[in-house]
């Protein structure tokens, strides 16, 4: 699996209950050259065992297909910073069991949903999110796990920057963590990606900075930006609007990471937006 800025790497949200040799299948069908999976059910749960066949079938595909990195996806009932220790146990099983199954596909993505501190506070949220991640992460371990921009809403950790940045501050094994940036969370979080898009990109690079950024979610909002709600929309159909997004997409500072569409759409209207945005982009 590779990088490349002139290409777009671009896919969406599959299921993995196939395998992951069927995933790529698909993600071909639909004019794909990446994909997001749930590592197991988004409400949380087992995880599905592994087929090493599966998995090998999978990394010969990708190859020959020349596919960019792949993104998994945490369950979103993982909140390592819950006022309740049960909940903070499963997200340390979760992650913990999460980060064996990674090294089957070596090199890739693993995103998750910072939490929410419910009440305790940002401050100790982030000390509870920085005590697991640096539970878990091996010195050895080839995957990078991507905190995910958030919305704002409720007590939700992640929607300014500057608390990515702090969490990222406490990790000790700083070259296995980054962030993926999602556009609906972001336009919701109150940055003007419509008519500051370098003035974003530029906050993002003093704050955090852009080797830290290796992936993106590509939605639309059904909100006006700052409205901290977090609504999905299909491209052209929200907030953002096409224009915007497509210049996401050809910014010289984004171009190349993986793009992942979480809209609201089946693997049609999937394949509708991924033909429409590689016809707009400027490799």
């Amino acid at each position: 699996m590779t990088g490349n800025k002139d290409t777009l790497y671009i896919g969406c949200h599959l299921s993995s209950v196939k395998g992951f040799e069927n995933m790529g299948k698909e993600a071909l069908q639909i004019g794909a050259n990446t994909f997001q999976f749930f590592t197991r059910n988004p409400r949380g749960g087992k995880a599905k065992a592994i087929d090493p066949q599966d998995v090998a079938n999978f990394r010969r595909l990708a190859e020959e297909n020349h596919f960019g990195k792949l993104v998994a996806h945490a369950p979103y009932t993982l909140n390592p910073c819950s006022a309740t220790p049960k909940v903070r146990a499963f997200a340390y099983e979760a992650m913990s069991d999460d980060m064996k199954r990674m090294e089957y596909l070596p090199g890739n993505f693993y995103n998750f949903h910072p939490g929410s501190h419910v009440g305790q506070g940002t401050e100790e949220g982030i000390r509870m999110i920085v005590e697991l991640l640096n539970r878990i992460i091996a010195p050895d371990q080839s995957t990078i796990i991507l905190l995910e921009t958030m919305a704002g809403k409720g007590s939700e950790i992640g929607g300014r920057f500057e608390e990515l940045r702090a969490i990222m501050d406490g990790v000790e094994l700083k070259d296995k963590v980054g962030v993926c940036l999602d556009t609906c969370h972001v336009s919701d979080a109150g940055y003007d990606i419509v008519d500051d898009l370098d003035g974003v990109v530029a906050e993002f690079e003093r704050v955090i900075g852009m080797e830290r950024l290796h992936a993106l979610h590509i939605n639309d909002s059904l909100n006006p930006a700052g409205a901290r709600k977090d609504r999905h929309a299909k491209i052209g159909e929200g907030k953002i609007g096409l224009e915007a997004i497509v210049n996401v997409l050809n910014h010289p500072k984004l171009k190349g990471l993986p793009c992942i569409l979480e809209t609201p759409n089946e693997l049609d209207g999937y394949a509708a937006e991924i033909k429409l945005l590689r016809a707009e982009y400027r490799g």
